[in-house]
């Protein structure tokens, strides 16, 4: 491959830009509010250690959606059934940190191998296997899409409604349990919030992917930011940056979404771990 190919396999699509948008404006919204959503859930996500947990979720949510493409029903709905059966056995078995990895170690080979079963067993088109995997930025109808805003509304209205003792279980879980907070229920609730917003995420960005929307935005806020209010805020913008400018740079191009959005998101993970390293040196000359 020359690097002609490699320009119009990246950006062949410019000449006809926006009637490609117009195409894709249902997956550009989806991906807004993902990105805003996932930023936010992904800053407890690594306050209580389980950006493993993310992975494991979405490899059931991925079994669960080839299950759904094999069975001819609807893949998110497939890929919330997934998402919700490991996030209810993560969160059940999994209240040590020890457990949880184990768990999640168990379930993730598990899920992958369900998934692979159910996507050989499948005699239909090979883009919708793939898409699975690496995500589809025209996966998204019209009648998807009010799904998968409400459910991101939901997960946003079940972080707000639990945020000051989640926040209080995810920095000091044993003061947390000594004052009384449920912190069984705490993380049962918040490990369902979270399968709620990978299953979505798996529909997008696909289930290998799933990270760089729920986990990187918030490391790369957590690097430049500090309190309650601006880590949030900044791995929200984080995170809708890198999922709608991902978007919105492949349809320019032949490529999957994927690349795309994990590379922005990167890059801002990057710039922000210079600019916190940057900061701590001054903090310590001065």
């Amino acid at each position: 491959m020359n690097w002609d190919d490699i320009w119009n396999a990246m950006f062949g699509g410019l000449p006809v830009y926006g009637e490609i948008l117009a195409l894709v404006s249902n997956s550009v919204w989806a991906g807004a509010v993902l990105g805003l959503v996932g930023g936010l859930v992904g800053v407890f996500v690594i306050q209580r250690d389980m950006a493993f947990a993310v992975h494991g979720i979405s490899e059931l949510s991925f079994a669960g959606a080839a299950a759904a493409l094999l069975i001819g029903v609807d893949v998110v709905t497939g890929s919330i059934v997934g998402s919700l059966i490991a996030a209810a056995v993560i969160g059940w078995l999994g209240a040590r940190a020890r457990d949880r990895n184990s768990i999640i170690g168990v379930l993730m080979p598990f899920g992958l191998g369900l998934g692979i079963l159910f996507l050989s067993l499948y005699n239909g088109r090979s883009a919708n296997r793939f898409s699975l995997l690496t995500g589809q930025i025209v996966s998204v109808q019209t009648g998807q899409l009010g799904w998968l805003i409400a459910i991101s509304v939901i997960v946003l209205a079940g972080i707000l409604l639990i945020w000051r003792p989640l926040r209080f279980d995810s920095l000091d879980p044993q003061s947390a349990a000594a004052r009384g907070v449920p912190t069984t229920a705490i993380s049962l609730g918040f490990m369902l919030l979270l399968g709620l917003i990978v299953a979505v995420a798996v529909h997008i960005i696909g289930a290998l992917l799933v990270m760089a929307l729920l986990v990187t935005p918030a490391a790369a806020a957590m690097r430049v930011a500090t309190g309650p209010l601006w880590v949030p805020l900044l791995a929200a913008v984080f995170g809708f940056v890198s999922a709608v400018g991902g978007i919105l740079l492949a349809i320019a191009g032949t490529l999957p979404v994927s690349p795309y959005i994990t590379t922005i998101s990167f890059a801002i993970y990057v710039v922000c771990r210079v600019v916190g390293a940057r900061r701590g040196r001054m903090a310590v000359s001065a």
